[in-house]
């Protein structure tokens, strides 16, 4: 077979040239040039079968169901952002920002992949009679680590002695042919790449991390991932804006693009999955930066809720749901008096036009101007949410910041809040309730009509319900003085006069 050669290829028409050129001269597109390589087979190209000797259309319910032989990676959280573990053959992403513990995360996988073959064997051994099979070999390539920094880093870990410092096999190379030698020579369970961005193909000569590298590097490792239904996972950078660095077909050829995020000075880290070929997106994990390397969070829902001395005004505790999982937030916010210019509209944690839709409602249909005020909303422990549900939370802590008055002690909120004033239901209403009553809250404030056939319990054990149908309502239920009254089941006050306008 005669040696693949690179060409540059547009990227927007597909014209291919022998050497880069800052515009292509087909469509005129600026710095669309991509080196890519063309493979050349000499060989004549054998017939293709007809129709009737190869495969045939098969009826939907004639499909054969495709058996997932899942590999539990010992992370109870990370196994539930996999859907239940790795797949033999998959190809994993990991992003994250610099710092954020994706190289400590991989590597606990890799102790704990170890020591959950070695407990599979030697139960199957003891079923059978047999010895216990030998020590499963996990691959580590490093292109950013060297073998002695990797070292300092399982040893925090406490994996340089027992089960992981014989399992897991450091190599330190870029080259990812000699990776891949070296792969097929010891047949691992798993493949660890650390990071993409520096893996280099030699027929290719553009730097390590172009994108003619980073393509071609991740094919030949998806290559090898599907051939030899081994499971690879590959650790990449993120840009400035937050997106993993390198070309967007790296997100399509992989099977699962996991995304580690976190504030760096803090101490909780989440996990979630923006795709996912064998298991939902909707999952997220929640884990904890020690000195000894992530650990998982044992009661994710209480892990972003901050303890106040006494009832603050400005915040307002959110009932979200990740997946399946309900979590419980904080949600800040702070309103000033704007000085001169335009007021300040600053959100972390937060989509930024929600709150101005939040504001717009506030001053029309609630009595809340915010119009004249700075305005600032958080989601405290650093957590990202973007669900509707967070609406109303945001609402009870914007007017409870400009009225200067705290929520009632124990209230939790959840709701979308339409452009009407009207308040909306959200999906998994009781199950977010059922969590916050677990964790010992005594107040919901929910939406009055809940989604179709889906019925808004009176009480769940402690928790009183409170209904209501609008935002106003439900302003004047969270910020009222006097509760108001009802023998089984609360609904919202109808007075508003008491917030400010």
């Amino acid at each position: 077979m005669a040696r693949p050669a690179s060409r540059f290829v547009c990227q927007s028409c597909g014209e291919s040239f022998l050497r880069w050129e800052g515009q292509c001269r087909a469509c005129g597109a600026w710095n669309s040039l991509v080196e890519t390589l063309v493979r050349q087979d000499p060989r004549p190209r054998a017939p293709r079968p007809s129709a009737a000797g190869g495969s045939r259309p098969v009826p939907l319910h004639d499909l054969a169901e495709a058996d997932l032989r899942r590999v539990p990676v010992g992370i109870g959280e990370l196994d539930r952002v996999l859907g239940g573990g790795l797949v033999p053959g998959s190809i994993v992403l990991l992003g994250g920002e610099p710092g954020i513990g994706k190289s400590t995360l991989v590597l606990a996988a890799a102790a704990g992949v170890a020591a959950g073959r070695i407990a599979a064997g030697a139960g199957a051994a003891r079923v059978a009679g047999a010895p216990v099979a030998e020590v499963p070999r996990i691959l580590y390539a490093s292109g950013e680590e060297s073998a002695g920094q990797l070292r300092l880093r399982a040893r925090r870990m406490g994996l340089t002695e027992g089960t992981a410092g014989d399992a897991i096999r450091v190599l330190a190379e870029t080259d990812v042919e000699r990776i891949l030698d070296h792969a097929r020579a010891m047949r691992p369970a798993l493949l660890i790449v650390d990071s993409i961005q520096t893996m280099t193909v030699d027929d290719l000569s553009g730097p390590a991390g172009s994108v003619g590298q980073v393509r071609e590097a991740a094919l030949r490792l998806l290559e090898y991932a599907k051939a030899d239904g081994v499971p690879v996972v590959l650790v990449g950078h993120v840009t400035k804006d937050g997106t993993l660095a390198g070309p967007k077909t790296l997100e399509h050829l992989v099977d699962a693009v996991l995304t580690l995020e976190g504030e760096r000075g803090g101490t909780l880290r989440l996990l979630r999955a923006t795709k996912n070929r064998f298991g939902s997106t909707e999952e997220v994990g929640v884990f904890a930066m020690g000195e000894a390397g992530l650990r998982e969070v044992a009661d994710p829902a209480r892990a972003f809720l901050v303890d106040h001395p006494a009832a603050a005004p400005g915040s307002a505790v959110a009932a979200t749901l990740e997946g399946t999982r309900p979590i419980l937030v904080e949600v800040q916010a702070l309103v000033a008096p704007a000085g001169l210019g335009l007021p300040r509209r600053t959100v972390n944690g937060l989509d930024a036009n929600r709150l101005a839709l939040l504001i717009a409602v506030l001053g029309r249909r609630a009595g809340v101007g915010l119009g004249t005020y700075d305005v600032y909303a958080s989601v405290a422990g650093g957590m990202t949410v973007q669900e509707p549900a967070v609406d109303l939370p945001l609402a009870l802590a914007l007017a409870s910041s400009l009225r200067d008055r705290p929520l009632r002690e124990g209230t939790v909120a959840a709701g979308e809040v339409g452009l009407l004033g009207e308040l909306r239901a959200v999906a998994g209403l009781e199950r977010r309730l059922r969590e916050a009553e677990r964790l010992g809250f005594e107040r919901a404030i929910v939406p009055a009509g809940g989604r179709a056939g889906e019925r808004i319990p009176d009480r769940i054990g402690r928790l009183h319900v409170v209904a209501c149908a609008t935002l106003a309502d439900a302003l004047a239920a969270g910020l009222a003085v006097v509760p108001p009254a009802g023998p089984d089941r609360e609904r919202g006050a109808h007075a508003v006069a008491d917030l400010p306008r």
